[in-house]
């Protein structure tokens, strides 16, 4: 795919007039249903192995966080092509059906999804994978992640069974069960001692993303290692939509104030994920393509960083 703005436009700072520089395509496939008019375009992100994740996908969980309407209607109707779930979320195989009824095809789609703990391991985590398969009804993962980065097995390591679990997401890279492997929720020492321990270093790291907790300095590593940077919670569970400077943006350029979380977090070039069941707020959420934040704008929302997580761990990220 060729390159282009990211929106607006306005390519005046630089490659994609991106705040933060980041590498932004067209999919073949996104570019045609852009010119349909029937559903929007969604820009891609190249991985360090060449192939291209879209930079807004459908985020699910559980807890009510799945709709079988929601998912087939921003497939359908949002051109969304990237959707993202966990083994921990319970809805892989409500996700199949979802996946079947859009009548996409399965090579135009980008599926995620996750290695629970209870599955860490060697020879769990490979037979993990291909369960997971079976439930969503595919031969192949677009992208796996391994979702914590701490084990609580007794008597071993965290880092050692990081190690060992790490050298079967290989080993499924390797064989092709998975196009690309990752992380979530990894630190900076996670990701170091990965480095340390295996081969192939992961090609993505999900982790809270929003306006409240920005933790630059992750990513930065993560771009000086050639790790996509990938964001979950970019509403920060809705309680960004209420910040002054979150309205006030809003009204200045005439969005919504989840828009402007979104187009903001993209424009940081974070891969982006929210998470909704409404088909009007997904919708919503795809509209961020044909606008730009100003610089100053931009820093607005970053000086809103407090360091403050909205996802209250089960498994705090210790560093052992």
């Amino acid at each position: 795919g060729r390159e282009i703005s990211a929106g607006g436009g306005d390519e005046s700072g630089g490659r994609m007039g991106f705040h933060l520089l980041l590498p932004l395509r067209w999919s073949r496939l996104s570019m045609s249903t852009w010119a349909s008019g029937k559903m929007l375009g969604v820009p891609t992100v190249p991985l360090a192995n060449g192939l291209e994740i879209p930079v807004l996908g459908l985020g699910t969980s559980h807890y009510g966080g799945y709709s079988h309407d929601a998912v087939v209607y921003a497939i359908q109707q949002c051109g969304i092509r990237h959707i993202d779930t966990a083994k921990r979320y319970g809805c892989e195989s409500l996700l199949q059906k979802a996946i079947k009824d859009s009548g996409v095809k399965r090579e135009d789609l980008w599926i995620t999804t996750k290695l629970w703990l209870s599955d860490y391991g060697y020879e769990n985590a490979k037979r993990a994978c291909v369960e997971s398969c079976q439930r969503l009804g595919v031969e192949y993962l677009d992208l796996y992640l391994v979702h914590w980065p701490d084990a609580h097995i007794p008597g071993k390591s965290s880092r050692d069974v990081r190690a060992e679990t790490w050298q079967a997401m290989e080993e499924l890279y390797d064989k092709g069960l998975c196009r690309s492997i990752g992380v979530s929720n990894f630190l900076i020492d996670h990701l170091e001692q990965l480095k340390e321990d295996c081969r192939i270093t992961p090609h993505v790291n999900q982790v809270e993303y929003h306006p409240f907790q920005r933790p630059q300095e992750l990513v930065d590593y993560c771009r000086s290692k050639d790790i996509v940077f990938e964001g979950y919670c970019p509403l920060a569970k809705g309680e960004a939509l209420s910040h002054p400077n979150v309205v006030h943006l809003a009204k200045k350029y005439g969005r919504t104030p989840a828009q402007i979380c979104i187009r903001w977090s993209i424009q940081n070039g974070v891969v982006t994920i929210p998470k909704s069941t409404k088909p009007e707020r997904i919708k919503e959420n795809c509209q961020v393509f044909d606008f730009r934040l100003e610089k100053e704008d931009m820093e607005c929302l970053d000086s809103m960083n407090i360091n403050r997580k909205v996802i209250h761990l089960t498994h705090p990220l210790w560093k052992g």
